[in-house]
């Protein structure tokens, strides 16, 4: 077996390991070094003698402190590191990063569904947005008879789901920050994907009441429609006498949208209309290596496409914050980011944690010492590109590039509020490995390792491991990933997400208390 192991830039001082099972102590590697124990993949190895308080480097900056001396061919855990002070937000590099700029990537189209509000769909989706938890039983029994009974009539309809969720009653919905899981509610039932047909089961004495959910002039006007007025079934209306009147009362609605929604052809579009949501999951330290730089590849293609493409997760970038305000193409978006990142510091302070409360046991084994080691991971999702503007949480996408969107770390959260945001396609890497997908948009799953592809070769899409085994590159993963995006969004392949039907339960963001 040939040792191998990698290192980001030629100032690391630490190089993972990247063999299948590790290092054992006494391998020689190609430089000469022994190792003094055995290393796991994955894993940090000192290449140099590093002396107690050091900064140990790995992408070019300190990552930790080591705790202790550290010999050269020694195990770096987290066990020996001290994590950095977070980076003040003040003093930072403001717009001071100008990329070359790069030509247009013309000439590349998908076959989308044109909304009458502009937007693209991937998918021609039947929503059934609910105002309360209350209702999520009902409407779950309801989905299935539709699919089951209706959907089959209905060729050019791709699938009938419930946005079901836990909030809408019992919760502050007047406090600060409770407008947050509102607007997200109200602009994942706007996504592109559902056609412009909101349909909305409520139980009646809720505090989130349709109308605040979804206000008039909220809904743009369908041209297929004669008014834009709110479809909603209350389940303690009079009218319903019994379970199965509820019932009838969804299904006969849900039939009037399922024939618009019927009607619907996909038609040629420019790449452009494209709006791709970027996020990694189950990390460990390959993702910083393959998956995710193969993503940043691809967004800078997306991006000179014309599409929109958000990258997000507060805390897994945050400790980058230096390396994102540098990109912001004016003084007002860095200014933003940190607007962002100090609203996000002082939600965590209120809890008593810092950011250091991210990494996951799963993310350790995998070798990720500390939150700033997989935040420099992280970021490369974002490209080279400038960022052009920034997204509070729940809000709706307005702007093409590439675009900070800041919600949580947490997988669910954040797919979440990027559907909230109008994202019609999400690229989702990991490490570790994760079953995630949505109900709402396709998900292309992507690999760090080609261990974890091979044993998991129906659950993920694209292998970004052999780009450390050295049989692609990065660019050649961006690029496959490129034109499968093309295919999933027309409807030419499903990702293997869709084919099982797996996906996750929306997680609304509430920083607002629960009563």
């Amino acid at each position: 077996m040939i040792p191998l192991t990698i290192s980001m830039t030629e100032r690391d001082n630490v190089a993972i390991v990247a063999n299948d099972g590790g290092l054992p102590a006494g391998t020689k590697l190609p430089s000469g070094l022994t190792l003094l124990e055995h290393v796991p993949q994955g894993h940090k190895v000192a290449l140099v003698d590093l002396p107690n308080n050091s900064p140990v480097i790995r992408y070019g900056i300190p990552i930790g402190y080591a705790d202790q001396d550290i010999a050269a061919g020694s195990w770096v855990s987290e066990h020996v590191l001290k994590m950095p002070d977070a980076r003040e937000l003040d003093n930072l590099p403001i717009a001071t990063v100008k990329p070359a700029s790069m030509p247009p990537l013309e000439g590349y189209t998908f076959d989308g569904y044109r909304n009458a509000d502009g937007s693209v769909g991937t998918r021609n989706i039947l929503a059934i947005t609910t105002t309360v938890q209350c209702v999520s039983g009902v409407v779950d029994y309801a989905v299935q008879r539709i699919k089951n009974e209706l959907l089959p009539k209905y060729p050019n309809v791709d699938d009938v789901i419930g946005i079901e969720h836990t909030y809408g009653c019992g919760v502050a919905i007047d406090a600060d920050g409770a407008d947050i899981p509102i607007r997200t509610l109200r602009n994942i039932s706007l996504n592109p994907n559902f056609g412009g047909e909101v349909m909305v089961v409520s139980l009646g004495c809720e505090k989130l009441q349709p109308q605040r959910l979804l206000p008039p002039g909220s809904i743009p006007i369908n041209s297929n429609k004669e008014s834009e007025k709110l479809d909603v079934v209350c389940l303690q209306d009079e009218a319903h006498v019994g379970f199965m009147s509820m019932i009838d009362s969804i299904m006969k609605n849900a039939d009037e949208h399922l024939k618009r929604l019927n009607a619907r052809k996909r038609e040629t579009v420019p790449a452009s209309e494209l709006v791709v949501g970027v996020q990694c999951g189950g990390s460990d330290a390959f993702s910083g290596v393959t998956a995710n730089p193969a993503v940043g590849f691809c967004t800078d293609l997306l991006v000179r496409a014309g599409a929109s493409v958000m990258f997000s997760e507060v805390t897994e970038v945050r400790d980058g914050i230096d390396q994102l305000t540098s990109r912001a193409t004016t003084p007002e978006v860095a200014q933003a980011m940190i607007d962002e990142m100090a609203w996000y510091d002082a939600y965590l302070k209120r809890g008593k944690v810092d950011r250091s409360a991210n990494t996951t046991p799963g993310n350790k084994k995998g070798g990720l010492s500390n939150i700033v080691e997989k935040a420099m991971g992280s970021i490369i999702k974002s490209g080279t590109s400038p960022i052009s503007g920034v997204l509070s949480p729940g809000n709706k996408l307005k702007q093409k590039g590439l675009i900070f969107a800041a919600t949580p770390a947490s997988d669910f959260i954040c797919g979440t509020l990027q559907l909230a945001a109008g994202m019609n396609l999400h690229v989702f890497t990991t490490g570790r490995g994760t079953p995630y997908g949505l109900a709402a948009v396709p998900v292309i799953k992507v690999a760090t390792r080609t261990d974890l592809a091979k044993r998991w070769n129906d659950l993920m899409d694209i292998n970004a491991g052999k780009i450390a085994d050295g049989t692609a590159t990065i660019e050649d993963i961006g690029w496959e990933m490129f034109h499968m995006m093309l295919d999933v969004a027309s409807g030419r392949k499903k990702t293997f997400a869709e084919q099982w039907k797996l996906h996750n339960a929306i997680s609304l963001f509430n920083p607002a208390p629960v009563t």
